[in-house]
């Protein structure tokens, strides 16, 4: 199984950026995210955090693979 990269919040938001997601508010060290798709608003949430630990980024994933296909985003994550 491919090993999880270790991420920075900036480069998830960079990541998410890549696929139309732009900065809709930010509380603290926490960034909304917001696109509008064919379904719709579609949210994600990312801590702003030097480095993510490994499951809030499986869980970041998680949620993101609801708007968008899982294989597309394995090899911005993934190593």
């Amino acid at each position: 199984m491919p090993k999880l990269k270790r991420l920075s919040g900036d480069e998830v938001v960079a990541i998410f950026a890549h696929f139309g997601f732009a900065i809709h508010a930010q509380r603290g060290s926490h960034v909304k995210l917001r696109r509008t798709g064919p379904s719709g608003r579609q949210s994600l949430t990312v801590p702003k955090h030097r480095e993510l630990d490994s499951g809030t980024l499986r869980a970041i994933i998680r949620q993101a693979s609801r708007f968008i296909p899982e294989e597309q985003l394995h090899p911005h994550f993934y190593s």
